[in-house]
């Protein structure tokens, strides 16, 4: 999906609007394995996903919890950390070669001040995280471990391919030998 095709589903930005926003992005590679955020830094850049799979997660008693996945077209950041320019309590990382379009904190400050159209777009797209993370809350606290895994590869079925499983099951909340399970009786 094109950027402008993604904005679109937040916001429709004006031809003006949609070309001071993207020539103020920069491009930045990151390989498999590599950081975008580490615990105790914050987050100064906002990335819009063109290639790859990033991984937003944390670990506590030798476990990784996953708290969410990004890929094309999505954005990818640890919202609380750039939203706010305060230490992450989380880490950010590349699950595959990725490449991005980005943007810092800063400069999107000052097109905020220039056009409230682009306010406007990231206002929406900050309103849908917030409504998805209650979601999948909800999703966490009333769905089975079958009706997790069901939506899940609804909405990403890619990603089976492309993160380990054990990482899918840890988003889920599912036991990764339940997940294995699944994995191999649930058709989708």
């Amino acid at each position: 999906m094109e950027r402008y095709e993604y904005f679109k589903l937040f916001h429709v930005l004006g031809t003006a609007d949609y070309v001071l926003l993207t020539k103020n992005l920069k491009t930045k590679t990151f390989k498999k394995g590599d950081f975008i955020t580490v615990a105790g830094q914050t987050q100064r850049e906002l990335y819009f996903v063109k290639s790859g799979v990033q991984m937003a997660y944390f670990d506590t008693d030798n476990k990784t919890h996953v708290l969410a996945f990004a890929y094309s077209p999505k954005f990818c950041a640890i919202a609380e950390s750039f939203l706010f320019q305060v230490p992450s309590k989380y880490f950010l990382t590349c699950l595959t070669d990725s490449e991005f379009d980005y943007i810092t904190f800063e400069e999107l400050q000052k097109l905020f001040d220039q056009s409230q159209q682009i306010e406007r777009l990231f206002r929406r797209m900050t309103e849908v995280v917030l409504a998805s993370v209650i979601n999948r809350h909800i999703e966490l606290l009333s769905l089975t471990i079958e009706e997790r895994y069901k939506a899940f590869c609804k909405h990403s079925p890619h990603l089976l391919q492309l993160v380990p499983h054990k990482y899918i099951a840890s988003y889920l909340g599912i036991n990764p030998t339940n997940f294995s399970k699944l994995f191999n009786t649930v058709k989708i």
